[in-house]
């Protein structure tokens, strides 16, 4: 496959799982056509229909089937003098072949086939998580030439021109506020849970979307160099140079393949030679020697509990696109976390009503859920959503009156009102010293304060009712699922964020975050985990947005929050939280640890038991038939103690 394989073993391994959708069609069809050859071939030898033939000739196909995509690799290692797992598989298949178990090798072949075609499905879909990214900023931008306003294509816009942005619109380019003011939402860009507000002086990021208010907006970027576009190369380069997940099958297969290879010449020319014996006792013991370590039950051992593993965790909504994932969760050390979205519900809500004048809290409510009615700023939304869920009733808000990033005013009842966040009680005059404290304290905890008051009018200073502290949503399981993480052996939890660093440890504080840090940008992300994957090793990402897609591409292992994430962050990450549920990396890390127990357990118990056997063949102890019964006996028992997976509890 591509050089942005994370799962390849080395470029000629993994070549049939190209991005070429014809290959992986023919390996689909292969793969469809071999498992229903072993069926048939089962049926067909307990039933005993046809001749003797016929059931072997059946399992033969099923192997010709399943394995032609194995020979290529196997026979570039063969070449190169690098055994790897294409090799032993090969290896096993002609072993089991050799002794007529024509059962066991289709079946080998199969499951080895199934696990590697979840691979080169999981690498084509990061693929086209990068092209989703290109969608994400408008290909036109209204640019003022000659007095005009035309639309240009991006790729044409100077640095130093205006371009002009209405309410509701993706901004093009990144640039520089010189005129208007507004909200915008940057969460596709830095994960900004709430809006932020943009002035003459900010600066605004392509792909992010513009509020309520026209902006008048200096690019200060080309096209090919936006903040965006960094995002696609930074997602490019972590696919390219991160480096493979090895499988422990992969490490042993090195190893093991010539070390049996070596033995059996050793033990076919060194007795005759020293005069121990004839030549053809010394061959048989040899030939021995080589069927019982056919690692049929080595290799089969790493695709039962892989398919296995994969198949205990989508029962529980954990999508995991590989067995390469699979022992990597079960080796992390640390873990990184997004916060909105991730460790919060990325849905701001009323957290606290405070009444400061007169006023009861229920009216401060009421009056700042009629002004927000028809505003759709989600901290609007949110005021409106708590009269709502306390059956406020709406005040009748009329002469609505908005001024972009700073509040709203209206008539309520023959008076007028004004909601408005902080610096709009400084413009108008009416933020006390008291007060001003008060909505210190608010924001240092991370929230956002919706300020409620009468308007000023030149006969009347103006005064303030009660303040609103609006935040996003902790999510219930956070807590309880960082627990969980350190219980299962992660050693380091940190949440990488790009809203401001206050509210970021506020919400870290909360649920029990060993490591905050906030105001990041993707880039930012990138380095943070190729700083923790330096001190720790094995780390995962966890997060749900387009700002996180290049850290999930560059840690060892990307987990996306699915069902509430966006394509590009499901696409690029390995697996998948389907249920959104937190709890559920934990569970995964658990059963990756156990998946890799029981395959190191398998290949220990297969190894001793053809290591008591090897001995007992030179010193000429045993026959061939023994030898089958050993290694026949061997996979049904790594079989066995694989399926156990199945019945995996989280807790266990």
């Amino acid at each position: 496959m591509s050089g942005c394989s994370c799962h390849q073993h080395d470029q000629h391994e993994h070549d049939h799982h190209g991005g070429d959708g014809g290959i992986h069609a023919r390996e689909t069809w292969s793969l469809a056509l071999s498992g229903a050859l072993i069926v048939s071939g089962l049926v067909l030898r307990a039933l005993g229909i046809g001749p003797a033939l016929l059931a072997p000739l059946v399992f033969g196909a099923a192997v010709i089937a399943g394995g032609w995509m194995l020979v290529p690799s196997a026979w570039s290692a063969l070449r190169r003098v690098r055994p790897n797992i294409s090799l032993l598989m090969v290896t096993a298949c002609i072993g089991a072949a050799g002794i007529g178990e024509w059962a066991e090798a289709a079946t080998v072949v199969f499951l080895f086939g199934v696990a590697e075609w979840l691979e080169g499905w999981a690498d084509r879909r990061a693929h086209r998580a990068v092209r989703a990214l290109l969608d994400l900023a408008p290909p036109q931008a209204s640019v003022r030439r000659d007095g005009k306003q035309v639309e240009v294509a991006v790729e044409e816009v100077s640095v130093g021109e205006n371009v002009s942005v209405k309410n509701g619109m993706r901004i093009p380019l990144d640039g520089r506020v010189v005129g208007g003011c507004s909200t915008v939402d940057q969460a596709p860009i830095t994960g900004e849970s709430i809006p932020v507000e943009k002035e003459v002086g900010d600066e605004v990021f392509a792909g992010s979307i513009n509020g309520d208010g026209a902006l008048e907006i200096e690019v200060t970027k080309p096209a090919g160099n936006s903040t965006l576009a960094r995002i696609i190369r930074l997602v490019e380069e972590a696919q390219e140079n991160r480096a493979p997940t090895q499988r422990f099958v992969d490490v042993f297969a090195r190893y093991y393949t010539p070390a049996v290879a070596i033995g059996a010449v050793l033990v076919f020319l060194i007795p005759p030679l020293l005069q121990l014996g004839p030549w053809s006792v010394w061959a048989y013991r040899a030939c021995a020697l080589l069927i019982i370590a056919c690692p049929c039950a080595l290799v089969i051992s790493t695709p039962v509990s892989i398919v296995a593993g994969l198949t205990a965790l989508a029962r529980r909504g954990v999508l995991v696109k590989g067995g390469a994932h699979l022992e990597a969760l079960g080796q992390l050390r640390a873990v990184a976390v997004d916060k909105t979205g991730t460790i919060t519900l990325g849905r701001p809500r009323v957290h606290e009503v405070l009444s400061v004048a007169d006023a009861s809290e229920r009216d401060v409510a009421r009056i700042a859920a009629a002004i927000d009615a028809n505003s759709t700023h989600p901290v609007a939304r949110a005021v409106v959503d708590y009269a709502i869920e306390h059956q406020i009733a709406d005040g009748g808000a009329r002469d609505h009156q908005t001024s972009s990033g700073r509040g709203a005013a209206a008539s309520i009842d023959g008076h007028r009102y004004f909601v408005g966040n902080h610096r709009f009680t400084h413009e108008l005059g009416v933020c006390s010293t008291q007060l001003e404290r008060q909505l210190d304290e608010m924001e240092n905890r991370g929230r956002s304060v919706v300020v409620v008051g009468h308007q000023p009018h030149d006969d009347c200073a103006g005064e303030v009712l009660g303040v609103l502290a609006v935040g996003d949503t902790v999510r219930p399981d956070a807590r309880e699922a960082v627990a969980m993480l350190h219980r299962v052996g992660v050693r380091h939890v940190v949440m990488l964020s790009g809203d401001n660093s206050r509210t970021a440890h506020a919400i870290a504080e909360e649920v029990g975050i060993d490591d905050v840090r906030g105001n990041l940008l993707p880039e930012d992300k990138v380095r943070a985990v190729r700083e923790l994957r330096e001190r720790y090793g094995t780390v995962a990402m966890v997060g749900d947005g387009v700002n996180d897609a290049p850290a999930l591409a560059s840690a060892t292992i990307g987990i996306a929050m699915g069902a509430a994430g966006t394509d590009t962050a499901i696409e690029t990450a390995d697996v998948a939280l389907m249920n959104d549920q937190l709890g559920r990396v934990a569970e995964a890390v658990a059963l990756g640890r156990r998946t890799l127990g029981i395959i190191r357990f398998n290949i220990g118990f297969a190894l001793a038991l053809k290591a008591l056997f090897l001995a007992l063949a030179v010193l000429g102890y045993t026959s061939l038939w023994l030898a089958i019964l050993a290694d026949t006996g061997a996979t049904l028992l790594v079989v066995a103690n694989a399926l156990r997976l199945l019945r995996h509890e989280p807790n266990s």
